[in-house]
């Protein structure tokens, strides 16, 4: 079957130039359409590479950000030959570029951030947690006013569900 989307093409390529076993290009591949359809929103890109680089984080291995803007090029070319120019070219290659110096800033600060989450999260005072749990729903609730008529919960409730988005972010 010939590839047709990019996604199908991308996957190809990557076999073909030798990238097959490359898994973390699924990785970006998975974030990747978030990160083109906000270029334009220069904060919200950081935020896609911010997730992608805990994504990234969780991978063992070696991670050569150029292999993927080879093939993503490659893919391109191949999606569209007849409308492909040197200003595609150019205009991929900037926002490749982009994401991957974002990426690179990132790369190896999530393991040394996750460590001292956990060591702030384990410090806190009962007290403190209580505040914090506070805190979480009252800049939720001002921020997404809606948010209260589905956070309709007892207090321990809503401090149970607070503990579990702290785990989470450790996790992450």
């Amino acid at each position: 079957k010939v590839p047709t989307t990019f996604n199908e093409m991308f996957m190809f390529n990557g076999a073909v130039m030798g990238f097959g076993s490359s898994l973390w290009m699924n990785l970006i591949l998975e974030q990747f359409d978030n990160m083109v359809m906000n270029v334009a929103n220069s904060y919200r890109l950081q935020e896609e590479c911010d997730v992608l680089s805990l994504v990234l984080a969780k991978y063992k291995g070696t991670i050569n950000l150029s292999e993927f803007k080879a093939v993503m090029l490659a893919s391109m070319r191949s999606l569209v030959p007849k409308d492909w120019d040197g200003e595609h070219e150019i205009a991929w290659g900037w926002l490749w570029e982009n994401v991957e110096r974002m990426l690179k800033n990132l790369m190896g600060k999530p393991q040394v951030q996750e460590k001292a989450l956990e060591r702030l999260i384990m410090s806190l005072t009962e007290d403190a947690v209580n505040y914090l749990r506070r805190e979480v729903y009252k800049r939720f609730f001002a921020l997404a006013p809606a948010g209260q008529d589905y956070f309709k919960q007892s207090t321990t409730r809503l401090y149970w569900i607070a503990d579990k988005i702290v785990e989470m972010t450790i996790e992450m």
